[in-house]
């Protein structure tokens, strides 16, 4: 893939806004960028993660409870820490701020549990094309300088639901999301939602991971110019 911008950028929902604000913003020290409105009740807070953005998508409906996606742990790094300090946000997501360098995590890193890790590994080597590095240890993918933790999960589950409490997808930049999303979908990838353009922020798709993990592919205008 070409990408646009060297890392990924991590989304949640919650129905939760101000307690998880204030743990995002004080206590991991995230600040805010802007808040985007997506339709449908939904804003997106979005917060700079060291280059990355974490995007917390706001409902003003309660949302129903679900079983979480295969993103389990986000690992943060972080200057001056000795060993991994692992917090959990007021939703029950999971957070682990990290020694630069732990896991070959320089920035950020994404835990990612499945049922069938030859099967994760052959879809982000083949139909995603990141580079494997397992002398990160495990099965480990970079996607610019982050890195993506691919383990086997006995309680790992398919199909999960986008719209949900919790870590629910990842978003990869790129220069050209029709030719990147046939290109996946042609290396035996899976299409979550094709190709669509979200006025003159982005053009947008969604490739789904074998366990169904959401992943969006984002032509943003901000990063590539003209969304043509």
């Amino acid at each position: 893939m070409e990408l646009a911008k060297p890392r990924i950028d991590i989304g949640l929902f919650t129905s939760h806004l101000e307690p998880m604000l204030d743990f995002w913003q004080n206590e991991i020290g995230l600040p805010l960028d802007h808040v985007l409105p997506l339709g449908g009740g939904v804003r997106q807070h979005r917060h700079d993660l060291l280059g990355s953005v974490l995007k917390i998508n706001h409902t003003k409906n309660e949302l129903p409870a679900a079983p979480p996606s295969g993103y389990r742990e986000l690992l943060i790094a972080r200057e001056g820490l000795l060993g991994a300090k692992r917090l959990t946000d007021p939703d029950g997501n999971k957070v682990t701020l990290v020694p630069p360098g732990a896991f070959g995590i320089e920035r950020i890193g994404i835990r990612l549990g499945v049922r069938d890790v030859n099967a994760h590994r052959r879809f982000y080597a083949i139909s995603l094309g990141l580079p494997d590095v397992p002398e990160l240890g495990g099965d480990s993918f970079l996607c610019g300088d982050s890195v993506i933790l691919v383990e086997k999960a006995d309680d790992a589950r398919t199909d999960p639901i986008m719209e949900r409490p919790g870590l629910r997808y990842i978003t990869i930049q790129i220069r050209n999301v029709d030719e990147e999303h046939a290109a996946i979908l042609a290396r035996g990838g899976t299409q979550g939602h094709a190709p669509r353009t979200l006025g003159k922020v982005a053009r947008i798709s969604f490739i789904r991971d074998p366990d169904g993990n959401w992943i969006e592919m984002s032509q943003r205008a901000s990063l590539v110019g003209a969304l043509d």
